[in-house]
């Protein structure tokens, strides 16, 4: 089955915004890549500062080939210099790793 990637970020009230406005320039980056499946950008709204970016993958194959080609790159940013890319909107971050042992969908009529 499946196996899921939640990348949990530490972020700051007055970084949520930016955090959010970088993930939608980024639209469009992984949905083209071998294996993806879902992706989610989770707001909190009550106890935690922490968002949850979701995603899905056929296969751990996949999700590290994403890692290290275009994910890579995005995080270098696309070639540009160390000093020009933007400080992190988030204070800390951990990757979590599931493999989907069941799953449901909605009921089709």
């Amino acid at each position: 089955m499946s196996v899921v990637k939640i990348n949990v970020l530490t972020v700051p009230e007055e970084q949520r915004e930016t955090l959010e406005k970088r993930f939608g320039a980024r639209a469009g980056l992984v949905e083209g890549a071998d294996g993806f499946e879902w992706f989610e950008l989770l707001r909190p709204l009550e106890g935690t500062d922490q968002y949850l970016v979701y995603t899905r993958w056929r296969d751990e194959e996949s999700f590290q080939a994403w890692m290290e080609g275009p994910m890579k790159a995005a995080h270098q940013g696309g070639g540009q210099g160390e000093g020009d890319r933007p400080k992190p909107a988030s204070t800390s971050a951990a990757v979590w790793t599931f493999e989907v042992a069941q799953q449901a969908a909605p009921k089709q009529d």
